[in-house]
């Protein structure tokens, strides 16, 4: 059986093509993930990871390459096809929270279960599920601007995995947080990530963060690189 669930080849990317601006951040980056494995992506600052996550997700397109996600093949495809790709398959986590501010920690969860019809009363179930997970079940009824800077990056955390998705993207998902905060609310995301056995490629600039993980890669001249 094949368990990639994100499949990557040959991935290339170019702003300002043609002018003296020019900058090419991929150039055949290839990268497989399988089912239940946790990879850390780490990178200089500029070299490209946002712009590879995004590719990964489907919010951008690669100039040449292929993404395949959970055995579907995402090129070619027109934008409601991918839309509907990223929805059930893919959830993302940046380094700011980006939750609703008028709705609660649980609305925040429910709301994209919603959007893939789910009921009501199964959205609520499964977002105090995941709540309870990482620890701020107590905190489901406040807004976002209520919660300390950790627990609204938990609650981030479980609104990418309110869907299932098969295979979790991170951009710094601690960076904008304290070290010791930091550190707990990474175990809040591992163990969300094992539980549910999905794919995970998290970018960190925080290498004890990336050494916790199953493997690294390095995006170094428009590559990636296994890190030993």
């Amino acid at each position: 059986m094949n368990d990639v669930t994100l499949r990557l080849n040959g991935l290339t990317k170019t702003y300002l093509p043609g002018t003296p601006g020019e900058v090419q951040v991929l150039r055949g980056a290839d990268l497989e993930l399988r089912a239940g494995e946790a990879v850390a992506l780490v990178a200089p600052s500029g070299a490209g990871k946002s712009t590879l996550l995004h590719i990964a997700g489907l919010l951008d397109t690669p100039d040449q390459g292929t993404v395949e996600i959970a055995g579907q093949a995402a090129s070619g495809k027109g934008d409601r096809k991918r839309t509907g790709i990223r929805r059930h398959d893919v959830g993302f986590v940046y380094q700011f929270h980006h939750l609703l501010p008028e709705f609660t920690a649980l609305e925040n969860i429910v709301l994209p279960q919603l959007a893939n019809g789910v009921s009501e009363r199964a959205a609520q179930d499964r977002a105090m599920i995941l709540l309870d997970r990482v620890g701020v079940a107590a905190r489901a009824s406040h807004r976002p601007a209520a919660l300390s800077g950790g627990e609204q990056q938990r609650v981030a955390f479980c609104r990418a995995l309110a869907n299932e998705p098969r295979v979790l993207l991170a951009d710094e998902p601690t960076g904008n947080l304290d070290p010791e905060t930091s550190d707990q609310v990474f175990g809040a995301l591992m163990t969300l990530v094992r539980e549910a056995g999905l794919s995970a490629l998290i970018a960190t600039h925080n290498l004890d963060l990336a050494a916790r993980m199953d493997r690294m890669v390095r995006l170094d001249g428009g590559v990636l690189r296994p890190v030993e």
